[in-house]
């Protein structure tokens, strides 16, 4: 169905052409095709009102040196493998361990890597039901089944994720707009809770559970107007991300409950939020099509990305790719707890010197340092986008990054065959593209239109106007910030896309039928592990 509706806009041929590959600056990146991961019997799965496919991984150190381990939910299904990268075919003939739902459906799901081993891991599940279940799939045990009753919430799990740093916390959002803190070792109680308010801001509110004896939800958050799509902590794990049907992202201080800053999508709900590796950076995704990216500590938009065709679903920053390059050398210095949960397993001394780096190159602005992020976002339009954040959108202020060119940045980093053509505008070049681009982007809201009709009756009743935002720091117009266009849009699946995740040595994604999909990263086909744990990281700009 997309297929066709895609030829109809005028793509043609070309535009339904899947692509096993792609090149950007640091090489071509292949699909592999014999380490897809999907139900066992590879049907595509009819996925008509179905929940998202996801995945989530872990490594369990174990002592054989394949510790990967892969788990995605299909339909009523959840499924637990062996994850063999780029190194070996899948084998789907031997799931660890395989479930199926009646009645309700999985909808996420998140490891504890702090508590991972060999013998044993802590895998939460939420539901389309509103339960979250604790489940270990390699002693095949269930241990706890939390909102059992749904007293607690009786909305679809829309996102859920162990508290950075601790065995026994674990957060988790509904479509009800509510996320609930949750502690492993306590009961839900035989009836609905009763709260209290702990906290009141605007369009927020924190309330603690009244109770004689402790039971969970430890907290209830009530975020925004409408359902909270997905949250995301901070890499040191003290602040919150969330993004919600009603546009906007929030920023919390999770201890302390505060707001820290807000952000208004340019049109309709944000779907998926992600931080830097040094937490200065939030990026948001949805159905403005865009990619917002927003500035922790200046509370600000600084760029928008625009190369989807239709609503964002996934956002995720490359540690792997993300670069420093100095002109002198400097002494490293960072711990590693602040990066603990995001590179426990896949190259933490890289993205700790990454980490640290970034934080110097932001404190020390004159030393003439080069810095690029890399994020990546998939969409509905079952299309991957690749975009490269440079200092010249992160320092324009800075009269270095007037002078450089992306390109002689590019040259003086790296072997001039390599440069690929950059991705970022120029104010100054958007300004005389003003009313070509005001055109592509009606265009664009004319696309989603009928799609968020239901989502704009919505809105209409949220406390902020749209009209009202619109041109304030909140929602800055599309011509006051930068617009990046990414490095790579491809097609890359028949289905809309639901999965995004950046590893050492390839990149995952899935789609909505069920298959997910590894790309290595350039030179890193077929690696045996003993090279992959000799060789350099890979995808950097040494």
């Amino acid at each position: 169905m997309l297929n066709s509706k895609m030829a109809a806009e005028g793509g043609g041929k070309e535009m339904n052409e899947i692509k096993t590959q792609f090149t950007t600056r640091e090489g071509v990146y292949k699909l592999l095709t014999h380490s897809e991961y999907s139900r066992p019997n590879r049907v595509p799965f009819n996925s008509q009102g179905s929940n998202p496919v996801k995945v989530s991984f872990v490594n369990v150190n174990d002592q054989s040196g394949n510790g990967d381990r892969i788990c995605f939910n299909v339909g009523r299904e959840l499924y637990f493998y062996i994850y063999k990268g780029v190194r070996k075919a899948a084998d789907l003939s031997k799931p660890i361990d395989k479930r199926i739902y009646k009645g309700t459906q999985p909808t996420c799901h998140d490891f504890n890597h702090l508590t991972a081993t060999a013998e044993s891991v802590s895998l939460l599940v939420g539901f389309s039901a509103g339960q979250v279940q604790l489940i270990d799939p390699i002693k095949k045990e269930t241990s706890k089944l939390f909102n059992e009753e749904r007293l607690i919430d009786k909305t679809r799990v829309t996102c859920v994720k162990w508290v950075p740093g601790s065995e026994s916390l674990f957060l988790v959002s509904h479509s009800s707009g509510n996320m609930y803190l949750y502690n492993v070792e306590h009961t839900c109680g035989t009836t609905a809770p009763h709260y209290q308010v702990l906290k009141q801001g605007e369009n927020y509110s924190v309330h603690t559970c009244k109770s004689k004896s402790t039971r969970n939800p430890l907290l209830k958050w009530a975020v925004g107007e409408g359902a909270l799509n997905e949250f995301a902590f901070s890499p040191d794990g003290k602040f919150l991300g969330c993004v919600s049907q009603d546009g906007f992202l929030r920023v919390f201080n999770f201890d302390a409950v505060e707001l820290h800053g807000t952000m208004k999508s340019y049109f309709g709900g944000l779907l998926c939020v992600c931080w830097s590796p040094d937490g200065k950076y939030i990026v948001a995704g949805g159905e403005d099509d865009l990619v917002t990216v927003w500035s922790f500590l200046d509370c600000r938009v600084i760029a928008r990305g625009h190369g989807h065709k239709s609503w964002v679903s996934v956002v995720a920053f490359d540690h792997y790719t993300t670069s420093v390059e100095e002109s002198d050398p400097m002494e490293f210095s960072g711990s590693d707890e602040d990066f603990q949960d995001q590179m426990i397993h896949f190259g933490r001394d890289r993205a700790n010197s990454t980490q640290s780096r970034l934080s110097k190159r932001n404190s020390t602005d004159s030393r003439p340092v080069s810095v690029t992020y890399r994020f990546g976002s998939v969409g509905q339009d079952t299309q991957l986008c690749l975009w490269d954040l440079t200092e010249d959108i992160l320092f324009p202020h800075l009269p270095l990054s007037r002078t450089r060119t992306h390109t002689n940045v590019m040259n003086a980093t790296s072997p001039p065959a390599g440069v690929s053509k950059f991705a970022t505008l120029s104010l100054h070049d958007r300004k005389e593209r003003h009313h070509e681009k005001d055109h592509k982007r009606n265009h664009s809201m004319g696309h989603i239109s009928s799609k968020s009709s239901d989502k704009l009756n919505l809105l209409t009743k949220t406390k902020t106007d749209p009209a009202k935002t619109l041109g304030t720091l909140l929602c800055p117009r599309m011509e006051d910030v930068p617009l990046l266009e990414p490095l790579i849009c491809k097609k890359i699946a028949h289905e809309r896309l639901t999965v995004l995740i950046f590893l050492e040595d390839c990149l995952v994604t899935a789609c909505q039928e069920g298959f997910i999909c590894t790309w290595a990263r350039p030179g890193k086909v077929g690696l045996l592990s003993s090279q992959n744990q000799a060789s350099s990281p890979s995808g950097t700009v040494v």
